[in-house]
């Protein structure tokens, strides 16, 4: 059995950002990722400002690799409208770009990464994978995403949980500038423009949703358009749908044992209708290889305290957000109330985790 510390497990933007500020303080982390190549995912076309801001630190330029500028919200519930400025400049950039300049950055630094091979279960400090081999290592960052594997469950999931649906259309070319979010029953989509020159489209919406539409995600979208007059107009041409599931909004981790750090979506779920995931990723990756830096493996439960508390008030808000949000009448109730200047400003940087 090989072993190695730190041991990263997952190549997003969580896991590579771990990576890169390990290889910057000195360490040789091992970053273990099962995908053998660049693909889209998801979750993650938006990056607001403090995900911008974490990128430069982390040494990867965003609008380097074709970013398109956001400076404007759009939320649209049913035929109402509001139209206002983002407190700052976001982007829309594909992780499939994202994730791939993020990983070469951390092997550039001198981070091992291991490429096209799974992770089965844990162990101890013991990971066994999909080739038969196992790697230990006293320090575990796990970077998961959404999934658990065998062996770190996680605790305290919520009871309901959100389906999580991706597809590209062709470019918009009045999303320019723009992020659109369309508020529906149970859960909301969000349009962009990304850096390929397609509208990324993605969709949260409550599981029981799809199992209305008999399981097929094709009649849950026409279903949705029904509800959506614009988003109808928007949905043209052939798509191809990627999901996921039993997404728990408002989850976070409040503690760890010694040498497992948990970091991403392992250590908190945001709500997208007003929070920015992978600013989560990045600012948990960046603290967990700095707290390792300064303390070792012992320095994992502080660091999960830490950030729980750190993601408190975001998770929070965003939660009271999409609770508005997936209700249609009261939607259409509070836009006018979001008309009042500064105040959709004010809800963005209260969302935010910082970096």
């Amino acid at each position: 059995m090989r072993r190695t510390d730190p041991l990263i497990v997952g190549g997003g933007p969580a896991g590579s950002a771990a990576a890169i500020a390990l290889a910057q303080a000195g360490a040789r982390p091992l970053l273990i990722e099962r995908s053998t190549g660049p693909r889209d995912v998801v979750c993650g076309a938006f990056l607001g400002w403090d995900a911008l801001a974490a990128l430069q630190t982390l040494g990867v330029d965003p609008w380097a690799l074709g970013a398109r500028a956001i400076r404007h919200v759009r939320i649209v519930a049913g035929r109402h409208v509001i139209e206002r400025r983002l407190p700052a400049v976001a982007a829309g950039l594909s992780r499939r770009t994202l994730d791939q300049a993020l990983l070469e950055r951390a092997a550039g630094l001198g981070a091992e990464i291991q490429r096209g091979v799974a992770v089965r279960r844990i162990e101890g400090e013991a990971i066994s994978m999909s080739d038969g081999t196992s790697v230990a290592a006293e320090s575990l960052f796990l970077a998961t995403g959404k999934y658990a594997l065998r062996g770190s469950p996680r605790e305290n999931m919520p009871a309901r949980t959100s389906l999580g649906l991706r597809s590209t259309l062709a470019v918009c070319p009045d999303l320019e500038g723009w992020i659109e979010l369309h508020l529906l029953d149970g859960g909301y989509a969000g349009l962009l423009l990304q850096e390929d020159d397609q509208t990324n489209l993605a969709v949260s919406i409550a599981a029981d949703r799809l199992a209305d539409a008999g399981g097929s995600p094709e009649t849950l979208i026409e279903r949705l358009a029904a509800e959506a007059p614009l988003l109808a107009a928007r949905l043209t041409g052939p798509t191809d749908w990627s999901a996921v599931a039993a997404v728990p909004y408002g989850w976070r981790v409040r503690d760890t044992s010694a040498g497992r750090f948990r970091i991403g979506d392992q250590a908190a779920v945001i709500a997208s209708v007003v929070g920015d995931g992978i600013a989560i990723a990045l600012a948990s990756g960046r603290a967990a290889a700095g707290a390792w830096t300064k303390g070792g493996a012992a320095a994992a439960p502080a660091f999960q305290r830490a950030f729980a508390a750190r993601a408190r008030r975001p998770l929070l808000l965003a939660e009271l957000a999409r609770a508005a949000a997936e209700r249609p009448r009261l939607a259409a109730a509070i836009l006018p109330v979001l008309r009042m200047p500064g105040l959709v400003a004010a809800v963005g940087r209260l969302t935010r985790i910082g970096h």
